[in-house]
């Protein structure tokens, strides 16, 4: 019995350490963000979704944590249903919208309808929206012989006054609608002009809520982060055609000063909030760079490294440490951060005989399946390689797949250097493992 309620008082002290890590996240981004600027483009299917008054105080709860809200609201099941229930035809044209002049007030209308749904719903959290025209437009035209009619493009936006209104404490809303310099309306792409708002503004993030076909995946499992480069072949590869599209505006917004893009799947409850506040976010993201770095360990970052290294001391993987510890061979160590958090840690020691020891390499589990623990190992080897290492080993006791599948062999405990092997306890009994390429 005493054992059980032990095992109890334990599993209680680790969900109270993960509580607290998820509160430290937390506290960490509202910092971050506080006064960001966030583009949120918000698709016709999450706006008819019942989940959608859950992701409008999701919003809300954004805006009134002091970040600058801008949203831009799809409307093309508005539209296609204002359009049919008059009988006026329309098709699509390269996925644009084509309609004659008489379509237009219909249009105007629709999407001034969705604005308005929106705007409601922010109002019963008791956030104040503003719908605005804020949009210069110009006729798309005949493009190859083909005749756009009232679609049109983005010729500029009226930045300054969307700063004000973003100052004074209100949320604007984009209809998909622009104006040209006579007055005359056009219907334009309410994504390409998420995109277009983001840019201009110089947003930290644009967002992108889809209520279909928006989880980006390989293998079943949701890819949590795209660089550039790693978006190009994903495309390239064809996995899933139905979302290059999207991929492509979240690639050309970061390229063009936006500091983070994300996709997002609108069937779950809380993927704004979860996106925004935790390092694994609910959905893809998709940066240039910044994202996460190996960097030396610092004197501040001793608590952080500790708490990662806990529950791998405590199931008998590390040896253990102490703060002391930690704090007296700091320079042997490094970290992963991620967004300021430390996600994993590993040291590096060098031995009289010229050997050096990859050692204490902790991954926190949540964040395992990103390829974190062989970075910094191979970063590492390149490190002891740079100064002179005639050998490099590692000592494990259940991590022994691991290595090996990175490219170290199981070696003698003779071979280690001797201050090493005095260490060595049959106890423990660590087997070594040796690199060889």
């Amino acid at each position: 019995m005493m054992t059980s309620m032990g095992q109890i008082r334990y599993n209680h002290n680790m969900s109270n350490s993960k509580k607290a890590e998820s509160i430290r996240d937390v506290i960490r981004y509202l910092q971050k963000f506080m006064g960001a600027v966030v583009v949120i483009y918000l698709d016709d299917k999450t706006i008819s979704s019942p989940l959608f008054p859950l992701h409008i105080r999701d919003i809300a709860l954004l805006h009134q944590a002091g970040l600058k809200v801008v949203i831009i609201p799809g409307a093309r099941q508005r539209i296609d249903q204002v359009l049919s229930n008059e009988g006026i035809e329309w098709s699509y044209k390269d996925n644009i919208r084509v309609t004659n002049e008489d379509a237009m007030p219909l249009v105007k209308m629709a999407a001034f309808d969705v604005s308005n749904t929106v705007m409601t719903n922010l109002a019963a959290n008791g956030i104040t929206a503003v719908i605005g025209n804020w949009v210069r437009s110009r006729a798309k035209g005949v493009v190859n012989g083909f005749d756009y009619g009232t679609a049109g493009e983005i010729d500029r936006l009226d930045t300054q006054s969307l700063k004000v209104v973003l100052d004074d404490g209100f949320i604007p809303i984009f209809p998909c609608i622009g104006w040209s310099s006579t007055g005359r309306p056009y219907n334009i792409s309410s994504m390409l002009l998420a995109q277009q708002v983001a840019v201009a503004l110089k947003a930290d993030k644009l967002f992108f809520l889809m209520g279909q076909n928006a989880s980006i995946q390989k293998d079943g499992q949701i890819i949590p982060a795209m660089n550039i480069e790693e978006l190009d072949s994903f495309v390239k590869g064809g996995t899933q055609p139905e979302v290059n599209g999207i991929l492509e505006l979240a690639k050309e917004a970061c390229l063009n000063g936006v500091n983070r893009s994300h996709i997002l799947d609108t069937n779950q409850d809380g993927v704004l909030l979860t996106e925004i506040f935790s390092d694994l976010g609910s959905g893809t993201m998709i940066y240039t760079s910044n994202y996460g770095r190996i960097r030396a360990m610092e004197q501040s970052d001793v608590p952080a490294v500790l708490a990662l290294m806990t529950p791998f001391i405590q199931s008998g993987k590390l040896l253990p440490r102490t703060e002391s510890d930690l704090a007296s061979s700091s320079k042997d160590f490094v970290v992963y951060e991620i967004d300021g958090g430390v996600r994993a840690c590993a040291a590096l020691h060098k031995y009289p005989d010229g050997q050096f020891e990859i050692a204490a390499v902790a991954v926190d589990e949540a964040f395992s399946h990103m390829g974190i623990g062989p970075d910094l190992v191979e970063s590492l080897i390149k490190s002891a390689r740079s100064k002179g290492a005639s050998s490099i080993f590692i000592m494990t006791t259940q991590a022994a797949d691991w290595f090996e599948k990175i490219g170290f062999v199981e070696d003698s405990v003779e071979t280690l250097p001797q201050e090493r092997r005095a260490k060595w306890t049959p106890q423990r009994n660590s087997k070594v493992f040796r690199l060889t390429r």
